[in-house]
């Protein structure tokens, strides 16, 4: 007799990641399973949101209250409607020998969110692992994002659907998380803090940098602006692409730096921000915040 391991092959290595689309909207992607083994491999798809177990796994602390370095959930946000956010064709069949097999993948969002996600896992014979891919996506409910530094928010929200209040009423009853902030006239500022870390005795300046973005189904250009005063001069920062304006689909990156000024008291470190403005469909303003500090080489 003959011992013949199957094996296969995958177009998308780890991560399939769906990228941002208007809330409500729907894409699809394809993901190609080439059976390079000469025996008929018989497959089955699963999605950990649809685990028989998934309820009993979740009975433990939330992850909110954990650190950031701890969370291990896979399963991010899920649709208010009870549908699932991601969905596989086909769920099972057979792939002949040389042969491959096309799996579309579609994310369907029915709310605003940065964080869904899910993993996908192609079983062959029932039991056998051949592969386990991270799918992730965001939405968003106007045609731009912005998305950089260190997260300021939890990856998980609570699926109440509550009814909307005026900005007064949200200061007022204490229901404005620190990551938004409203300022007059109704107008939401969202906050980013971006650490730039520079390396003492280094010739190289600290760098970090945000992306802004337009989604596909903008229908006119996405225009962004940083706007900084001389302190951040002052303070040794340099911004690099802080103006623009993106075609559907384009991205850019705002580039920052920092070297430590000369007189620069390193027990006090500099702690700046600036004002990011992004007009496409409406307006959204972010703060941005720039904290640097001088570190030891390692």
């Amino acid at each position: 007799g003959h011992g013949v391991v199957p094996s296969t092959e995958c177009s998308v290595g780890e991560v399939l990641d769906m990228g941002y689309v208007l809330a409500r909207d729907t894409v699809t992607a394809t993901v190609k399973i080439e059976n390079t083994s000469n025996l008929t491999l018989p497959f089955s798809v699963q999605l950990e949101s649809l685990s028989p177990t998934r309820d009993r796994d979740r009975q433990k602390i939330p992850s909110f209250l954990t650190s950031s370095l701890q969370r291990t959930e896979i399963v991010g946000t899920q649709n208010y409607s009870g549908f699932s956010v991601f969905s596989v064709s086909p769920t099972e069949g057979k792939i002949e020998a040389g042969m491959s097999q096309d799996f579309v993948v579609t994310f369907s969002p029915d709310h605003e969110s940065l964080y869904y996600s899910d993993r996908l896992k192609v079983l062959l014979f029932g039991k056998q692992t051949a592969h386990e891919i991270l799918l992730k996506g965001a939405a968003r409910d106007h045609h731009m994002f912005v998305e950089g530094g260190v997260p300021l928010d939890v990856p998980v929200e609570s699926l109440a659907v509550t009814s909307p209040v005026t900005p007064q009423e949200a200061l007022k009853g204490g229901k404005v998380p620190p990551l938004f902030i409203m300022e007059q006239g109704g107008i939401t500022v969202r906050s980013l803090l971006l650490v730039l870390e520079y390396v003492e005795g280094s010739a190289e300046a600290a760098r970090a940098e945000i992306t802004v973005g337009a989604l596909l189904a903008a229908k006119k250009p996405v225009e962004f602006s940083l706007d900084s005063g001389p302190e951040l001069q002052r303070a040794g920062f340099a911004l690099d692409g802080a103006r623009g304006a993106l075609e559907r689909g384009e991205r850019q990156r705002i580039g920052v730096s920092w070297v430590p000024p000369a007189d620069l008291q390193t027990s006090d470190p500099p702690l700046e921000s600036a004002l990011l403005t992004v007009k496409g469909d409406i307006t959204e303003s972010y703060r941005v915040l720039l904290m640097a500090r001088v570190v030891s080489a390692p």
